[in-house]
């Protein structure tokens, strides 16, 4: 797959399964008969839309969070499937296509597309070893977000719906952050996370036998993966700031 050509090709089929998964989460959020779940189907749709508007418009940082996503919907399929022991059609189409979207960004042919071009690089300064730190965070981030947004499922009080509401905006500002170089981006990242964290010690949300808030602290967990690669400059910057 690395020395595979047909670029636009693999582009647009990974676009493709992307816009599918975010016009099915948005039809999903406009019909279902439960308006609690309508936050939860929403975050699940944009996140999908902004992997696929940001492929399309060639942003460096789009193929990391593609295959970071990809890499998310491939592993919660086969759970599923292990979870039910057998081989139903729905989840293998899930399963195929999540992966398929990582495979078919994979390689150095798409990268030089995206977080191979010379032009960002320039930008923001950045050398292979801090591209690569770089891009193992966001695929990181497009892991566990999914996993931070079901904190967004229906919760016991008005209350409960703010704090997780504002433990996703909070990682999702700071994940904004990180793709722009900044540091008060890990930090956020960081605080929410932290947060989630907190509140899966404390209290469970359950939707269909499933605890959510062990899944949402899963994510979390993964969200402050991705910002242990910039620990170590961060604390040589402080040393030599001193």
């Amino acid at each position: 797959m690395v020395a595979m050509g047909l670029v636009g090709e693999r582009k647009a089929l990974a676009a493709a399964v992307l816009l599918l998964y975010a016009l099915f989460f948005l039809l999903n959020a406009l019909l279902v008969p439960e308006p609690s779940l309508v936050p939860l189907l929403s975050a699940f749709s944009a996140t999908y839309g902004i992997a696929f508007f940001a492929l399309v418009a060639g942003y460096f940082w789009a193929r990391w969070f593609a295959i970071g996503l990809g890499l998310y919907g491939f592993s919660t399929g086969v759970l599923i499937l292990w979870q039910l022991g057998g081989m139903e059609p729905i989840f293998v189409f899930y399963t195929g296509t999540h992966i398929a979207v990582a495979l078919l960004l994979w390689g150095n042919r798409v990268s030089s597309h995206f977080d191979g071009r010379a032009d960002w690089r320039q930008r923001f300064h950045l050398d292979d070893a801090g591209t690569h730190r770089l891009g193992r965070a966001v695929i990181r981030a497009g892991f566990g977000l999914p996993f931070l947004l079901l904190y967004l499922a229906p919760r016991d009080d008005a209350g409960q719906m703010l704090f997780a509401a504002g433990v996703v905006g909070l990682v999702g500002f700071g994940l904004w952050g990180l793709i722009r170089m900044r540091t008060w981006g890990l930090l956020a990242m960081g605080a929410g996370a932290s947060f989630a964290l907190i509140d899966g010690l404390t209290g469970t949300n359950t939707l269909l036998s499933c605890d959510l808030t062990a899944t949402g602290s899963l994510g979390a967990l993964f969200i402050l993966a991705a910002t242990t690669p910039f620990a170590a400059p961060a604390l040589r910057f402080l040393r030599q700031a001193r």
